[in-house]
């Protein structure tokens, strides 16, 4: 499993240029807030779930949106509802802890083994702000070098208009 200092470097070496910021451990969009809302760039929340058949799902998402997992479980075509998977499953799939979900930890997961979806929204920005691997910390990169990374670990980054799932 990598750990940030090793994603790092593979950013690096695909010429992906990035900051990172240090910071207290964060749980929540608040605490994430308190720290880092200074930052120009896509602020985002990251969600991992699974539905009945054992199908995985990282969401990541812009911060504010409220979102119907049940709707847009329906329209994932999950197997009855998503929630949220488990303390094991997410550092079996992914390698992180609770708090440091990210699209970054997509370095770690097994391509063909869970499904990404990407807030559309996202892409309106010029930078995002995943946290990598760790939620002391916070990485700032393009968005488009994001989508570049992970298509280079070999998972397909499914674009979706999360706006219309709201939760209600």
């Amino acid at each position: 499993m990598h750990t940030p200092d090793t994603l790092h470097t593979a950013l690096s070496t695909m010429n992906i240029p990035f900051e990172v910021y240090h910071h207290p451990a964060v749980f929540t969009v608040e605490e994430s807030a308190a720290h880092i809302a200074h930052i120009p760039g896509a602020h985002i929340k990251n969600l991992f779930v699974k539905d009945k058949a054992r199908n995985f799902y990282l969401i990541t998402a812009l911060e504010d949106r409220l979102l119907s997992l049940k709707s847009l479980g329906k329209h994932l075509g999950a197997k009855d509802n998503l929630s949220f998977a488990d303390e094991t499953l997410l550092m079996e799939h992914l390698g992180v802890t609770p708090g440091s979900v990210t699209p970054l930890a997509l370095i770690n997961a097994k391509p063909g083994n869970l499904r990404f979806i990407l807030d559309s929204a996202i892409m309106a920005h010029s930078h995002v702000l995943p946290h990598p691997l760790t939620n002391t910390q916070t990485t700032s990169l393009k968005s488009q070098d994001l989508l570049r990374a992970i298509e280079s670990w070999g998972h397909k980054v499914e674009q979706l208009d999360l706006g219309l799932f709201p939760r209600s």
